[in-house]
């Protein structure tokens, strides 16, 4: 066990989830939100998370009371990176809000701390410009995957001046929660979005062309691919405006039609229909 602090900021999907599985492994964690009901809601997620492993046996009720005891919520960005070793943030996927916090966390952080994002798909080398030059070696991707407690991987992304001593600290960071690391140069899409982002956006284009229902078009990959999930149900799992903007960023990036967003992702965005979270997307979900 450790007793290193760590730094989440973004209290959301993710952040509670990357949160949750630091206090898990040992980490003081502040969670961090600019609004206090937003923190606190995490810090509650993350309650209800492991209650639910203790009513299934996995943890005992005072492994679960020590692992909250270690996790505080802040609303005061610089109080909250104050003595912090690594910080990861798990804003929304937009370059300009990750690089306005990376600018406050470099002011506000010990010289030495790790700066890391979550990010699924933007310049890991771009989000570094806007931290001083001393820090730049320090700043790296670290991209783990939904659900956070249960998925193994954390794709981890070297910018251009990301350090060995920083790689190798985010090994021993993901050894200590329990994940696997793969190792991506800064290109767009990284690795696993890469691959993937192609295969949703053609299983998108076949629904659109009435090739199928979106149920065949799932179950046909889900049996005849042995895939856990179907292409479109996975995507409406990852969210439709997170799977657009990926796309986006592809596609950019290579000015290849393949990466480029099918249209009918885009009137769903467009219309709202975000997938699990909204409750539509290329299927409908009740909503509790």
């Amino acid at each position: 066990m450790t007793d290193r602090t760590a730094l989440v900021c973004g209290a959301g999907l993710m952040g509670h989830g990357i949160a949750q599985v630091l206090a898990g492994a040992g980490y003081q964690v502040r969670l961090y939100e600019p609004e206090q009901s937003r923190a606190e809601a995490g810090r509650d997620r993350i309650a209800g998370n492991l209650q639910r492993s203790v009513d299934k046996g996995r943890i005992t009720a005072d492994e679960r009371t020590e692992q909250l005891s270690r996790l505080s919520v802040e609303t005061d960005l610089a109080r909250a990176a104050t003595g912090i070793e690594v910080a990861i943030e798990a804003v929304f996927e937009d370059e300009a809000v990750k690089r306005d916090l990376f600018a406050l966390l470099d002011a506000s952080a010990p010289a030495e701390a790790i700066l890391a994002s979550n990010t699924s798909s933007i310049s890991i080398t771009r989000l570094a410009t806007s931290t001083r030059p001393e820090r730049r070696p320090r700043v790296v991707g670290v991209h783990f995957f939904s659900p956070v407690p249960v998925m193994p991987l954390i794709e981890l992304i070297r910018g251009a001046e990301t350090s060995d001593e920083t790689e190798a600290a985010i090994r021993a960071l993901a050894g200590d929660v329990g994940k696997q690391v793969i190792v991506s140069r800064d290109r767009p899409g990284f690795i696993v979005n890469r691959i993937l982002m192609p295969f949703l956006g053609e299983a998108m284009r076949a629904y659109d062309e009435g090739l199928g229902t979106a149920e065949d078009i799932d179950a046909g990959a889900k049996l005849g691919l042995n895939h856990p999930m179907g292409p479109l149900e996975l995507a409406d799992f990852i969210g439709l405006d997170v799977c657009l903007h990926i796309m986006e960023v592809l596609h950019e990036g290579f000015g290849v039609q393949h990466f480029a967003p099918p249209p009918v992702l885009r009137q769903l965005v467009d219309a709202g229909h975000l997938g699990q979270k909204s409750g539509r997307g290329f299927h409908t979900y009740p909503r509790s």
